[in-house]
């Protein structure tokens, strides 16, 4: 018997069900039968443990079983005719099981997935970025190519930008030492855009043998959290200056940039059509996280703690999984649940309105959708075929790309409704993503 669903809030509920135990009987003595043949009883040979033995013994345990598959078996009965949509595991309480000697009450706390309306697409305003790809575009992308293939001569002067210096370096932090390169030479290009740009203006200007102490203040939106917003000294020795050497552009550059007839006209070709494909994918994927960011704040809705949590889990898992490849030891990764709880809420609400668009619409991805999707992503390894084979010797594999291939059918739908304006933006800011 199953008393009325109590209402906690909009997503919770908790109901009370029944759970008669005549018709569990017979399983349970078919259990103990089983149980019998092979049985290991002090004073008794295998296979001739009797029965009341067994039930004794056994008995606990065997119920518990039993009584756990048949909870299971009622709540799954209770959530298909009540049509319900369970978000997570139910928090489920009983008697103890094996203690059972009458029919029983469980009472069933859960989380369903919320109810709402879709709001209407035509409402979202969108900006599609107009880029234009230019001449000094292309050139200055030839220039970042020929700097990447530069060789170097050891000088006897004064570092500059573009040199190659190679240092011994110790850094602090608050007084205690953050880095050093030890007596081994730590290898710099003078002017990397993935560095700071004042550390390299202290090493320019220094000869071979020269020492130097500085101090750098660090922003406090640094992309290493470590040094963010720090105050840290520098103590470094110029071992030796390297001047680069940049190859030219001829019909050698060209070739070994894989334009087999070495035209330095169709290597620029080959580079625009680059450019353009990398421009047109990084507007595609601005379009789609505008999309995203317009469908999470049209919805207003509570969203099951149960999700949430599980999304944690997930990225937490994921950030430690990456920082062990790149060589964190286990006593220094520190997570901290809290620091993935407005992204998982943020993942979880996203999911919970594109399915609901996709199930609405039949949006969900073809067959030819999702194999477009794993031979993209086959495409980074050396051997494709090989690639794809194993994208599909496992259904669990293709999640990923059933997924994305899915999000991007709710991307093309939205766009076909939503007001889509256009926005210069200029290269520069394209390729650093800054629309």
């Amino acid at each position: 018997m199953v008393q009325a669903v109590e209402k906690i809030s909009d997503i919770e509920r908790r109901v009370k069900v029944t759970v008669p135990i005549a018709p569990l009987q017979n399983e349970i003595t078919d259990r103990f039968k089983q149980i019998m043949k092979t049985a290991r009883v002090q004073g008794f040979r295998p296979g001739k443990v009797p029965l009341n033995v067994v039930e004794r013994q056994y008995g606990g345990d065997v119920k518990s079983e039993i009584y756990a598959k048949a909870i299971e078996q009622k709540f799954g009965e209770f959530i298909q005719a009540n049509n319900l949509r369970v978000a997570g595991m139910p928090d489920i309480q009983h008697e103890p099981l094996e203690k059972v000697t009458k029919d029983f009450e469980f009472t069933a706390t859960f989380e369903v997935f919320p109810e709402f309306k879709l709001e209407d697409v035509k409402k979202l305003k969108l900006a599609k970025p107009d880029v234009t790809i230019t001449k000094q575009n292309i050139e200055k992308t030839i220039e970042v190519i020929r700097k990447q293939r530069a060789t170097f001569k050891i000088v006897d002067r004064a570092a500059k930008l573009d040199d190659k210096v190679n240092v011994q370096l110790q850094s602090y932090i608050d007084g205690k030492i953050a880095e050093s390169t030890g007596k081994e030479p730590f290898e710099i290009i003078l002017g990397d855009a993935t560095r700071i740009k004042t550390f390299d203006e202290q090493i320019c200007g220094l000869k071979k043998d020269d020492g130097k102490e500085f101090e750098l203040k660090y922003p406090k939106d640094y992309e290493t959290e470590q040094l963010a917003d720090k105050t840290v000294k520098y103590v470094v020795k110029v071992l030796d200056v390297f001047e680069s050497e940049l190859p030219k552009i001829d019909a050698e550059f060209a070739k070994s940039l894989g334009v087999e007839s070495g035209d330095v006209k169709q290597l620029n070709d080959e580079i625009n059509k680059s450019l353009s494909e990398e421009i047109e994918r990084r507007i595609k994927q601005n379009l789609k996280e505008q999309i995203f960011k317009g469908l999470l704040d049209a919805h207003k809705f509570d969203l099951p703690k149960s999700l949430i949590n599980a999304e944690i889990n997930r990225l937490a898992q994921l950030t430690y999984q990456n920082m062990k490849q790149n060589g964190a030891e286990d006593k220094d990764i520190k997570l901290n649940p809290a620091m993935f709880e407005d992204r998982a809420k943020q993942m979880s609400k996203t999911r919970i309105i594109i399915s609901k668009i996709v199930e609405q619409n039949k949006l969900e991805a073809s067959a030819d959708q999702i194999k477009g999707k794993v031979e993209e992503f086959a495409s980074n390894y050396d051997d494709v075929d090989q690639a794809v084979k194993w994208f599909y010797e496992d259904q669990k594999r293709l999640e990923e790309p059933r997924a994305l291939a899915t999000e991007d059918n709710v991307v093309d739908w939205v766009l076909k409704s939503c007001k889509l304006e256009s926005k210069k933006v200029s290269f520069d800011d394209a390729l650093a993503g800054k629309f």
